[in-house]
């Protein structure tokens, strides 16, 4: 028997959620497998600029990611893997992240289901999730998506990150 997933909405970005973002994610444990420190607002305030770029120019991006009320719960969507020297050099990478009131309710996976099929319109024939080796709720994200793992990668010493692909 399949999960009733629930209503999600992604939107493009906007300069107020960068403070969304910012708020939602300023939790330790939610940035635990990213460095495991908060960012500034700063960085959500760059981060949304640019993802509004790639939806201009690719027409996808990390969406801003909805629950059933309109509240700002996270994101989730695809932009090419942004790291020059490390990683899936060259591919797509699909991403959520939610803060953690949102955890456990099938968000994720609602979302990242709404992002492949808009990956798709846009044209896209293949995505990577990167996921830290111990984010156990991103690795069963990425097996309810039907993606396969592949290599790893060092992220910072001690810490590895897995690459799973799906073909679209």
């Amino acid at each position: 028997m399949s999960r009733l997933l629930p209503a999600v909405t992604l939107r493009v970005p906007t300069d107020e959620d960068a403070l969304a973002w910012h708020r939602v994610f300023a939790d330790s444990e939610v940035m635990r497998y990213l460095g495991g420190r908060p960012s500034e607002l700063s960085v959500y305030e760059e981060l949304t600029a640019r993802q509004r770029r790639h939806d201009a120019e690719l027409g996808y991006c990390l969406w801003t990611l909805l629950d059933e009320e309109g509240e700002v719960i996270g994101f989730t969507g695809a932009q090419p893997w942004p790291h020059r020297d490390r990683g899936p050099v060259g591919e797509i990478e699909i991403g959520w992240r939610l803060g953690r009131a949102a955890w456990g309710k099938g968000y994720a996976s609602a979302a990242a289901d709404t992002t492949l099929e808009r990956l798709r319109t846009a044209g896209v024939d293949r995505v990577v999730a990167v996921v830290d080796s111990g984010n156990e709720r991103s690795i069963a994200v990425t097996r309810r998506l039907g993606m396969e793992a592949g290599e790893s990668h060092e992220v910072t010493p001690g810490r590895t990150a897995r690459c799973f692909r799906l073909a679209l």
